[in-house]
């Protein structure tokens, strides 16, 4: 049995379908990045893991138990985290501040000092309030918030979008580590470079379907897929 199982849901915005049976699983300690160009159902797929969406049919499975439908606060519960392409942080409240709200319901959060290992920028910013924080800063502290609720799934969405080179690396590196930890993480990204940097398994999305099951190795092999579906040339 698989930590997380998605089977053949159906989601819509209103009334437009926007996935189709679509169906991925994620295995206790395991990367799975979704991939896809622009509309492909890759947030979509997050947000109804999540429960800010629900599907109109199929189920979400989260170690053999039914969450869909469930509000996204008992989700939360049991341990699934999103990180936001928003990144969603409290501008008015300090790094240390918006760390400890995230921490207050969670059984084992972790401390302080080992968020600041991770990322150790944020030790330097602890009394920063969010709104000051460059974009780079923000998504660490939008990481670090699902961290600290010691997240036993976290949904990673776009988290090197608008960043420059250097950040993205340090980010990568940080994304790197927890993989190398065991961290369950599902990750959507653009920049397939660097998501296939660190995933151990690959959906590629296209129009709400699922084109392409396999390994960062099995995509980089088909130029094809790459091009048509992704929009990289190789």
């Amino acid at each position: 049995m698989s930590l997380l199982e998605v089977d053949k849901i159906n989601t819509l915005y209103g009334d437009s379908h926007v996935l189709f049976d679509l169906s991925i699983r994620v295995e206790q300690g395991e990367v799975v990045a979704l991939l896809g160009r622009n509309g492909a159902g890759k947030t979509t797929t997050l947000r109804s893991i999540m429960g800010v969406l629900s599907p109109r049919s199929g189920h979400i499975r989260l170690d053999g138990k039914s969450i869909e439908g469930l509000p996204p606060s008992a989700i939360a519960g049991m341990g699934v985290q999103l990180v936001p392409e928003e990144r969603a942080i409290f501008g008015g409240l300090t790094v240390e501040e918006n760390l400890r709200i995230a921490a207050l319901t969670a059984p084992n959060a972790w401390s302080y000092d080992r968020i600041y290992d991770v990322f150790p920028r944020l030790k330097e910013r602890r009394k920063s309030a969010g709104r000051t924080l460059s974009g780079g800063e923000q998504q660490m502290l939008a990481i670090a918030r699902a961290l600290i609720r010691d997240a036993r799934i976290i949904l990673l969405d776009e988290p090197f979008e608008g960043l420059a080179p250097l950040i993205v690396r340090d980010l990568v590196e940080v994304s790197r580590n927890l993989a190398a930890e065991g961290r369950t993480m599902i990750v959507v990204e653009q920049n397939v470079a660097a998501a296939l940097s660190f995933a151990n398994r690959v959906y590629g999305l296209n129009n709400g379907h699922v084109v392409f099951e396999g390994t960062p190795a099995d995509l980089n092999a088909s130029a094809d897929l790459m091009r048509d579906f992704l929009g990289v040339g190789m």
